[in-house]
């Protein structure tokens, strides 16, 4: 009996021993636990609207002064080899927040305001079953914020149609498209969907007053994420009279000299973001800063009188799918935290913050396929090969061809023909009206470019390069298809 007491002693002790040894890898993993939710960075994307390649002293501005823009590139990353999701505003930034084509969200093209179409480019709206970064980045624990530009919906601040609040934006200060009348105190801002009324002040400070005094008043200590989307410099502009004068020694003319003022009025902005992040002590941020689309077109439309944006080295211009159209300054920095530092030149896209972001905030993927892919090894080590293709279908192109994809250093592009061999119209929309047009045309008079040895798309070296030649058709043809075969057709209820 005495041994059956101390076996039973023995094995209480050992039970003990075995329970308390696993209250404390309890402890130590919740420990880590929290570890991990206080290491989750907060997150800022700052974006332009028609920002050109060559719009930056950085990269390559002989007259804009960008210093603060210019010092976030020396001291984080400078990214030569961005591209956005589209080389238009709507589409572009419904891309950037899913990580996916726009194309498969049913927006091509710009949305004007609510105006019946024959193309029901009227109903284009981010969708409500759209799965977003502010949204995902809510899921675990992320206090989120919009300020500035929407554009992603017909019927803004109206309950026919989501709203910011609706794809994860606890607070939001937006306009539907540009500041009106026009970035010099703007009328039509909805703040929660609250008109605002008139305010005094140029857009793109205002816009940082209403992000510096969200974090002021925000009570909670969840990490952030934050969307500052400037109106600038899109059309039609107004800039700082101080600035403009600074300018018009350097300038053609004053008109000129406002599009340079404008762009460093975004500088003097993000200085001031910045600023305060530093004044509060506000670190382990990573701040991504870019543009939707390349630089507009001189006078391509009457109120473009303004529009003296750069492409750089590039060819074409905003609405081209060469790339001035949708290659942009790209920048990254991660305050508080030690990063690879330096000038990039790996292949970088919009569609890429969400899967990065996810990571880093330690959220799910969302449960469908994105196009694009986490870019923390480049944080990390400043390496980053990507493995999927990047595929830009733009219906309402100027350039003849519509159709381009970049994998590595190469380029290929396509003219888009109906079974007819004519070429397709330029399209807004994807709807059941032209469905069977769209569906039915085929990609042809092909080009391949060697970005790395012609950054500006001088020489068709498809001849020269067969075998790349072939593979990228192939893959081309492939990503095409699937693409088409994902994309949103708009149909009107009866």
């Amino acid at each position: 009996m005495k041994i059956k007491a101390y076996k039973l002693v023995f094995l209480f002790t050992i039970l003990l021993v075995i329970s308390c040894k696993g209250k404390e890898e309890a402890k130590h993993e919740t420990t880590q636990n929290e570890e991990e939710v206080v290491k989750q960075p907060n997150i800022v994307v700052l974006l332009c609207d028609d920002l050109g390649y060559g719009d930056l002293s950085s990269f390559g501005h002989p007259v804009i002064e960008t210093k603060h823009l210019d010092k976030l590139a020396e001291t984080g990353i400078k990214l030569t080899n961005f591209y956005s999701t589209a080389p238009v505003c709507s589409p572009s930034r419904a891309g950037l927040l899913t990580g996916r084509s726009p194309n498969k969200a049913g927006i091509y093209d710009f949305i004007p305001g609510l105006k019946k179409s024959p193309d029901n480019r009227d109903l284009v709206h981010l969708q409500a079953h759209e799965q977003t970064i502010p949204a995902i980045l809510k899921s675990v624990g992320y206090s989120t914020c919009l300020v500035g530009k929407w554009h992603c919906s017909s019927r803004f601040n109206s309950d026919a149609q989501p709203q910011p609040n609706d794809f994860g934006f606890d607070h939001w200060f937006a306009t539907h498209n540009n500041a009106a009348p026009s970035h010099k105190n703007p009328s039509n801002f909805v703040r929660n969907g609250e008109k605002v009324g008139e305010i005094e002040g140029f857009s793109s400070q205002i816009v940082v007053d209403e992000a510096i005094n969200w974090l002021e008043i925000k009570t909670d200590d969840n990490p952030f994420f934050l969307e500052v989307t400037f109106h600038e410099p899109h059309e039609p502009i107004a800039s700082p009279e101080d600035l403009v004068q600074k300018y018009l020694p350097k300038a053609k003319n004053r008109e000129e000299a406002e599009y340079f003022a404008n762009v460093e009025n975004v500088d003097l902005a993000v200085g001031r973001l910045l600023d305060y992040f530093e004044k509060n002590n506000i670190t382990n941020t990573l701040i991504v800063f870019s543009s939707d689309n390349g630089p507009e077109t001189f006078m391509r439309y009457e109120r473009a009188k303004k529009s003296y944006g750069r492409p750089g080295p590039l060819k074409g211009m905003k609405l081209w799918t060469n790339e001035a159209g949708f290659r942009v300054p790209g920048i990254i920095n991660w305050i508080g935290q030690e990063t690879f530092t330096g000038t990039s030149d790996k292949v970088v896209s919009a569609l890429d913050f969400l899967p990065t972001f996810a990571e880093l905030a330690g959220a799910e993927l969302p449960d469908r396929t994105l196009d694009g892919e986490s870019f923390t090894s480049l944080l990390n080590t400043g390496n980053f090969e990507r493995t999927k293709p990047l595929i830009w279908v733009f219906y309402d192109a100027i350039n003849q061809r519509r159709a381009a994809m970049r994998k590595g250093d190469w380029k290929i592009m396509a003219r888009l023909v109906d079974e007819n061999n004519e070429e397709l119209p330029q399209l807004h929309n994807l709807y059941d009206g032209n469905e069977a047009l769209v569906k039915h045309a085929k990609l042809t008079d092909f080009v391949l470019f060697n970005l790395t040895k012609d950054i500006n798309e001088s020489e068709d070296v498809s001849a020269q390069n067969p075998e790349v030649f072939q593979d990228m058709k192939a893959t081309f043809q492939l990503e095409y298809k699937n693409l088409l075969d994902e994309s949103h057709v708009w149909v009107r209820a009866e």
